[in-house]
């Protein structure tokens, strides 16, 4: 009996499903004002066994995987552009970002009336509108992914409030 015991205990502690890890590369393009697209990856990866993060390109020694990770939306002066840090260097208009399940995209569309910059921002189907010029994506981790992507600074009634 105790041959079997150590057996499936040595079971448990190699069987790759004890530990919780994720990978998600983050697909996402860019759009500017001329119309070029360029594509970018931002994704997260955890890697338990090594207590490892990847944010993005870079990687990380962390004794557990963190709560959550924000991202900024930061708008031009002038509403016209938006800049991302994890995304790009400078400023862009518009974005479309996939990361595991969850669909974040950031648009211009025209409007009767005054909205902030003319964006939408539609997190997993979901419209939002700037309040202010920056918004924040908080990304909320579980051991296998991410649980879920909410928008802080907009809301639903288009801004004009």
């Amino acid at each position: 009996m105790k041959p079997l015991f150590t057996f499936l205990m040595l079971c448990l502690i190699y069987c790759p499903a004890s530990f919780a890890d994720f990978d998600l590369p983050g697909k996402g393009e860019l759009i500017y004002p001329t119309g070029m697209v360029k594509p970018f990856e931002f994704g997260f990866g955890w890697d338990k066994a090594h207590s490892k993060i990847r944010i993005g390109n870079k990687e990380y020694d962390l004794n557990e995987l963190p709560e959550s990770y924000s991202v900024t939306i930061a708008m031009s002066k002038d509403e016209k552009n938006v800049w991302v840090q994890e995304f790009a260097q400078g400023y862009f208009e518009q974005f479309n970002w996939q990361i595991g399940a969850h669909v974040i995209s950031l648009r211009k569309q025209s409007f009767d009336y005054a909205v902030k910059g003319d964006y939408v921002l539609t997190v997993d189907g979901t419209d939002y509108f700037f309040v202010s010029r920056a918004a924040n994506l908080s990304i909320k981790f579980t051991q296998d992914g991410i649980e879920s992507v909410t928008a802080e600074g907009v809301t639903k009634d288009m801004g004009n409030k």
